[in-house]
């Protein structure tokens, strides 16, 4: 299984399993962030812990996921992010769009 995905009172938790979040997951990770919101949900909190690379279609799930949360008035915060890809975010300039946390504690009071 690629994510775990946990519902939560006032979010739902995706964890990424795997250790690369690539063009093989991301239709995936899409596919799971669109059915959540779907179903009524507005807040989803996307843990990277594991996941230690990201490429450009992993990026750009995450953007779908946030443009579909915004919509819905909700927000997507990711946390756990490894130094690697971290790195990439900021690195693209994504830190200003997407945002994220060092813990699930963190990213929840940014809901």
């Amino acid at each position: 299984m690629n994510f775990s995905v946990l519902k939560y009172g006032s979010y739902t938790c995706i964890t990424v399993c795997n250790a690369k979040l690539d063009a093989m997951m991301a239709p995936d990770l899409k596919a799971e962030m669109a059915g959540i919101i779907g179903n009524g949900e507005r807040n989803i909190l996307v843990d990277l812990t594991n996941c230690s690379y990201c490429d450009s279609s992993g990026l750009s799930a995450l953007l779908l996921g946030n443009r579909l949360c915004n919509k819905v008035k909700g927000s997507l915060v990711l946390f756990g992010l490894t130094p690697r890809v971290k790195g990439l975010v900021d690195l693209i300039g994504f830190e200003s769009v997407l945002k994220v946390a060092e813990t699930r504690e963190a990213a929840k009071q940014l809901l």
